[in-house]
């Protein structure tokens, strides 16, 4: 099985494959940016597109042939959607195992609903890389106070607690310092279930996305250095600040995580990179990631793009970086006083502008990204400089 950065060559690639291929209609369940990200790839190679997604007039939605808005629950709506398309992803992990088993009968579903199963929450997820020998935190799962202070007790502080399932962008954990009381902490806790871990001290936060088609074929992205702010990311930096060797290692284990997990498609790989040299494996996701948006603009193939290929067993794309990039990530508060200044962002030449078309801003929101090309110095301080000009204080 083939799992490196390169391609088949023409003459061994097998004379046909059983591709879905352009003028068929792919969906996809959920209705966010990630959404209208595939289907806008979709729609340029010529594929119709339709979207699953509870709430009406979705990002996704928006730039669909058709638009079903119905419950996750709803067995009669999926099967109905299955059977309009041809092959279905998903854009998000918080869609009910449920919801994937009741329309991968009728059509394809990639990845698989078992990868969705284990990387949705993170006592599956952690324990898929414990077993596995991929290098993580060390934790505990805890259901009780009791089993809290147990854990606490075996891993001690710094450290944190995080709930089983639902968790994104910092909710749903909290970091514990110093004497805890672990009584008082489970009731605050709010969920049935939590895993706490030891703190990782980290020099800096760095992922991968990859994508693995129906051959076992796996190519991986430039590794982005991440910045977040609140819990939020903020900024992804491409080449990342970190050595050659850091970034092949980084691919390497991405590489090595999604052929374990079977994906076919795409699965975004979050690091930290210790003070010491050492990566750390933090969160899995089986989708396209807010750190690859990058590829929309700087890569011969982007990440929805890929995915597209990898669920519709065609051969996958070079993920050759064609300029330095740093991406930004717009949220809701930058509309306090109305709709942002855009005239200030298109003023700049090499800014690329992405509006997820969400009716609502709201504080920390992600409503769109800004992805400034060329080196990386000179796109930091041109960010900067869009930042302080339309109020964005993170």
């Amino acid at each position: 099985m083939q799992n490196e950065n390169e391609h088949p060559s023409r003459a061994d690639a097998p004379a046909k494959r059983n591709s879905i291929n352009p003028g068929s209609t792919v969906g996809i369940l959920g209705g966010g940016q990630l959404g209208r990200m595939f289907g806008i790839a979709a729609r340029r190679m010529g594929y119709r597109v339709h979207a699953f997604e509870p709430n009406p007039d979705s990002p996704a939605g928006q730039i669909s042939d058709v638009e079903v808005t119905a419950s996750f629950t709803d067995t009669e709506a999926l099967a109905r959607f299955a059977s309009g398309v041809d092959a279905i992803s998903f854009e998000f992990e918080n869609i009910p195992l449920s919801a994937v088993q009741a329309v991968e009968s009728i059509c394809p579903v990639r990845p698989r609903g078992e990868v969705l199963h284990i990387c949705q929450n993170r006592e599956r997820e952690k324990t898929f890389l414990r077993q596995n020998g991929f290098p993580h935190a060390e934790f505990r799962v805890v259901d009780s106070a009791e089993s809290l202070a147990k854990a606490i007790g075996e891993i001690g502080t710094p450290s944190v607690l995080k709930t089983a399932d639902f968790g994104y962008d910092g909710k749903g954990q909290v970091k514990l310092n110093g004497s805890v009381d672990a009584a008082q902490l489970w009731e605050n806790f709010g969920a049935p279930r939590g895993v706490l871990e030891a703190w990782v001290p980290f020099e800096l936060e760095l992922s991968v996305v990859v994508a693995r088609g129906v051959d076992g074929v796996a190519v991986s992205f430039p590794p982005s250095e991440n910045i977040h702010t609140h819990h939020i990311l903020d900024l992804s930096i491409v080449p990342g600040r970190f050595s050659p060797e850091v970034a092949e290692a980084a691919e390497k284990l991405a590489r090595e995580i999604a052929v374990a997990l079977d994906v076919v498609g795409l699965l975004a790989v979050e690091f930290f990179l210790t003070r010491d040299g050492k990566l750390v494996v933090n969160e899995l996701a089986p989708r396209p990631h807010n750190s690859g948006h990058y590829t929309f603009d700087a890569c011969a193939t982007s990440q929805f793009e890929q995915q597209l290929r990898a669920v519709c067993g065609l051969p996958l794309g070079s993920p050759e970086l064609l300029t330095p990039v740093v991406m930004w990530n717009i949220l809701g508060h930058l509309w306090k006083d109305g709709e942002p200044r855009w005239d200030v962002v298109l003023s700049e030449p090499k800014a690329k502008l992405h509006l997820y078309g969400k009716a609502e801003a709201r504080p920390g929101r992600k409503m769109g990204h800004v992805c400034v090309l060329g080196p990386v110095d000179e796109a930091l301080a041109t960010i900067a400089r869009l930042k302080s000009a339309l109020g964005d204080e993170r």
